[in-house]
């Protein structure tokens, strides 16, 4: 049983949540499952909002089918994804802490190279400028972005679980139950701090 949550990254709000409870038996395979727990995640209400997701979900299509909900996108992409041009994927002679960029109309993608051989790619919605610090890593912009605002459900998690009401139990209706008793208590408690920041 798994629990896909959409979180904000400022004040860990747990605005949706899905509950996965894997394939039916007998069922075909689910295809495009990544895709669509952001889209059913997504819903009207968050128009204008960027989205920061892993490379489980990050994909081409997934930030166009975002953009038409006047949404944006940034994330990690998976190098096996054949929307990646090829010198993206390329390492070999290329500096550590260089970038390489690669732009549509509107999607960015940037490779960066942290460690010799090595490179982590990005793809964004947002972003549309070869920005970089001028630090000595050189990091892109699109990856500073991007590691300001991806904590929001590893934080949800990480203080859920100090504070659970789950027990020990075989009994999925339990731990649904107890799964969204911690949840609520989490998105009151923001409420509260909102309210009375002192």
């Amino acid at each position: 049983m798994k629990f896909w949550m959409l979180c904000d990254s400022i004040n860990r709000y747990v605005w949706n949540i899905q509950i996965y409870l894997g394939k039916a038996a007998g069922a075909a395979p689910e295809k495009n499952q990544s895709q669509q727990v952001v889209l059913d995640l997504c819903t009207t209400y968050l128009k204008g909002r960027n989205v920061i997701f892993d490379n489980f979900f990050t994909s081409y299509e997934l930030g166009q089918l975002l953009l038409k909900r006047n949404m944006t996108m940034t994330g990690t992409i998976r190098k096996n994804k054949t929307s990646i041009p090829p010198i993206l994927l390329d390492v070999k002679g290329k500096f550590v802490f260089s970038s390489t960029f690669a732009f549509t109309e509107n999607t960015a993608m940037v490779s960066y190279i942290p460690k010799k051989n090595r490179c982590l790619i990005l793809q964004s919605t947002l972003h549309n400028r070869k920005d970089v610090t001028s630090d000595i890593d050189k990091k892109p912009r699109i990856i500073l972005h991007y590691n300001k605002t991806k904590y929001g459900v590893d934080s949800v998690d990480k203080k859920i679980a100090y504070y659970t009401y789950k027990r020990k139990t075989n009994r999925w209706s339990v731990v649904v139950f107890s799964n969204i008793l911690d949840i609520s208590v989490n998105n009151a408690f923001v409420l509260f701090i909102s309210v009375f920041p002192d």
